[in-house]
């Protein structure tokens, strides 16, 4: 015959401490798939574009992430001189905006 507990007149059920240590592991379990799958690579492809751009030179072709097309005329600490367009037009823009180089 089955033991029905009464909640209301203060009767409670038994103990089952198995449940705890399932969550716990189900939620370390979901981050560890989540540092594989969306921390890892954003980190290593960050690391990869930082390479990138310490790695520049004078000559280089790159392309800024605002999509304009040049040739590094001069690079001063963080700031880079780029030669743009048929009229020779230069611009100075900031390290962290170059996107990647033009392959030649």
């Amino acid at each position: 015959m089955p033991v029905i507990y009464n909640f209301l007149d203060g009767g409670t059920p038994p103990a089952n401490n198995s449940g705890g240590w399932i969550t716990i592991a189900m939620t370390v379990g979901l981050v560890v798939v989540m540092y594989f799958i969306l921390i890892r690579p954003q980190r290593k492809k960050e690391k990869e574009q930082n390479n990138m751009r310490s790695a520049l030179s004078v000559g280089d072709e790159i392309n800024t992430i605002g999509g304009i097309v040049g040739r590094i005329v001069s690079i001063k600490d963080d700031t880079l001189t780029i030669e743009t367009g048929s009229d020779r037009i230069k611009l100075k823009v900031k390290r962290w905006a170059i996107q990647g180089k033009e392959s030649e």
